[in-house]
């Protein structure tokens, strides 16, 4: 670690709103899918259990940890910042089939008196079905990734910590719009078939290869807060650029391709199922709650 990365970490503090918000949610989906196994035992797997906590930890290791506070120092770790926003954590919290668990995990009179009513509320409904529609959740994501590295707005996220955190929350946000088609968690339905999602994540590549390859070939650095800012890699600020640019295209490349060889194999493959078997629960007896759902599909 250089000395200035040293320094810019002695500055760091725990965000301690964030570390709150983050213990509670693990709380809650622990509670509600601890609860879940003993009527249940196969309603939610472990691995679900175990990838909600992976996306949980991405969250924090994005903008909880020290990490958090080289951003403003480095691309390339304000890249890291928002593959794990925008790629890592969503997919991940959502393959943990959150809805179930966090319905279970919150007590019984906030889920029935509160949170049921507004989920049932046709304009709620109505809202999340727009932002749940492929093309709207491409759309959105592609132009939160464009929009936010055009140098002007980059450049005021580095100097007001407000922005910057309204930043990150776009981030996530759109990645879990994106994402949403692709995982498919439980009680969506699908709007497209699924032969068009292999499709949609090839063409959720190209904005990613415009910006990219735009910041590795360029031979100047675009975001200048980062010339006078303390080297805390070692690098010069236009191979800081590079490095992050290029850490960006080959992540998002194999992160999108992955999905769409899985997908395309399921599709090739019907009689299959992945990964083993898939079962149905009906939700309506689960607790004796009813979410006003068809037929909950779990793996």
């Amino acid at each position: 670690m250089t000395s200035d990365a040293e320094s810019v970490l002695q500055s760091w503090s725990a965000p301690l709103g964030l570390y709150a918000v983050l213990l509670l949610t693990v709380f809650v989906y622990a509670r509600g899918w601890l609860h879940l196994r003993k009527g249940f035992p196969s309603a939610i797997p472990t691995w679900r259990f175990v990838s909600s906590l992976g996306g949980i930890a991405c969250v924090w290791l994005a903008i909880g940890s020290p990490l958090a506070a080289l951003d403003e120092s480095s691309l390339t770790v304000h890249m890291i910042q928002h593959l794990l926003l925008m790629s890592f954590a969503p997919p991940l919290i959502l393959l943990g089939a959150p809805a179930l668990p966090l319905l279970h995990g919150l007590p019984q009179f906030l889920a029935r008196a509160v949170v049921g009513p507004i989920l049932r509320w046709r304009p709620m409904q109505r809202l999340g079905g727009f932002l749940t529609n492929p093309a709207i959740a491409w759309t959105v994501a592609a132009i939160t990734l464009l929009v936010w590295h055009v140098p002007a707005i980059f450049e005021l996220t580095l100097r007001s910590d407000s922005l910057h955190k309204f930043e990150h929350s776009t981030f996530f946000a759109a990645g879990l719009m994106f994402w949403w088609p692709v995982i498919q968690p439980w009680p969506s339905v699908a709007r497209w078939p699924r032969w068009s999602i292999p499709l949609y994540l090839f063409a959720a590549t190209l904005p990613c290869d415009v910006l990219s390859g735009f910041l590795v070939f360029c031979d100047r650095v675009v975001y200048s807060s980062y010339l006078a800012a303390p080297k805390v890699l070692g690098l010069s600020a236009l191979a800081d650029q590079q490095c992050g640019a290029a850490l960006m295209w080959v992540c998002v490349t194999i992160i999108l391709l992955v999905p769409a060889v899985l997908i395309t194999m399921q599709i090739l493959s019907p009689q299959k199922r992945f990964p083993i078997h898939e079962k149905s629960v009906d939700s309506s007896s689960i607790n004796g709650q009813s979410l006003d759902a068809p037929q909950l599909k779990v793996i």
